[in-house]
């Protein structure tokens, strides 16, 4: 399962430049109008709204990238630091253990330490309050993750509201201009604005659900695999400690 789970990161590390690529040029493609419009004249044509997207955009791919750095199992349960405990704990070095888990705090440390500071309690209490500490670590890993699921619901918000501004303002104008008809070109930048936050809230919202249910999905698997290994590491105190 490990080996699998490695293989499909992979695969995930490898499609991040497209979705990258994606992200950069997306924009600039719907923007492109019959005159050979610029990216910066449909960033212009969006407004305000436009660039608060664009912005949040920004913010999103500076959380995955943060995720992709620390929500992986040599930040979250170095193997290393799982051996050393695991090495004094056959030794019965239940001090410096815990001195360990202290001097190198991560989510395997903060539960384990959790556990030995209860050595000696039953069994059924150690448990306990590993299971405790197992849920609160995974809640604050997912609450970190959850900045991308706002994001993801804000964007087509933000192009609906964008929407709606620029639609009112094109049957604005189009009521004062009274009997003397209308100009399409009094009003198109107002259409502009209505098209161009649409899609820009779409384009921003797409990649960033579909990240957040990848990381949410990584952190349920990293808190059933770290409560496995923590689980390991104090089977040997049930019998003594029933």
């Amino acid at each position: 399962p490990v080996k699998k789970q490695t293989t499909i990161m992979s695969k995930v590390r490898n499609f991040i430049p497209a979705l990258a690529g994606v992200l950069l040029t997306a924009p600039q493609l719907f923007a492109a109008e019959e005159g050979g419009a610029s990216i910066i004249d449909g960033i212009k044509n969006a407004g305000a709204i436009g660039a608060f997207i664009i912005l949040m955009s920004v913010v999103a791919m500076a959380l995955v990238i943060e995720h992709f750095m620390t929500i992986k199992r040599e930040k979250l349960a170095p193997t290393e630091i799982f051996e050393e405990i695991e090495e004094l704990l056959n030794e019965n070095n239940h001090a410096e253990a815990k001195e360990l888990c202290e001097a190198e705090p991560c989510y395997l440390t903060n539960v384990v330490r959790e556990g030995i500071m209860k050595i000696g309690h039953p069994f059924a209490t150690i448990e306990k309050h590993l299971e405790e500490k197992n849920e609160e670590e995974n809640l604050k890993l997912q609450q970190k993750v959850g900045w991308l699921s706002l994001i993801a619901g804000l964007g087509p918000m933000m192009g609906l509201f964008g929407t709606v501004w620029g639609m009112v303002g094109a049957f604005a104008k189009i009521s004062s201009a009274g009997a003397g008809g209308v100009n399409p070109a009094d009003f198109a930048g107002t259409i502009s604005l209505a098209l161009m936050t649409t899609v820009l809230g779409l384009v921003v919202a797409i990649p960033t659900t579909a990240f957040y249910a990848f990381f949410r999905n990584k952190v349920q698997m990293m808190e059933l695999e770290i409560g496995t290994m923590v689980e390991d590491l104090f089977e040997r105190f049930r019998s003594a400690n029933k």
